[in-house]
């Protein structure tokens, strides 16, 4: 699964792990993202699309859950 998100193209970021010694380590921080059915807000009557979307989008409304 890409770990991108098909509505805000939101996408893995690079970040470091620091300790309390000031040590720091490359990571990775991912996005909450779910594959799942939709459809876009701003186009009610579309096609339903499949994809991996973040949960902001899901809970900003930008999308609406095909069950």
């Amino acid at each position: 699964m890409s770990r991108i998100c098909s509505v805000c193209e939101k996408r893995p970021q690079v970040g470091n792990l620091v300790s309390h010694a000031n040590n720091r380590v490359k990571r990775w921080i991912y996005p909450n993202v779910h594959k799942m059915r939709y459809i876009l807000a701003e186009n009610k009557g579309r096609a339903v699309q499949r994809g991996a979307v973040c949960t902001k989008c899901v809970k900003a409304g930008k999308i609406e859950k095909v069950v």
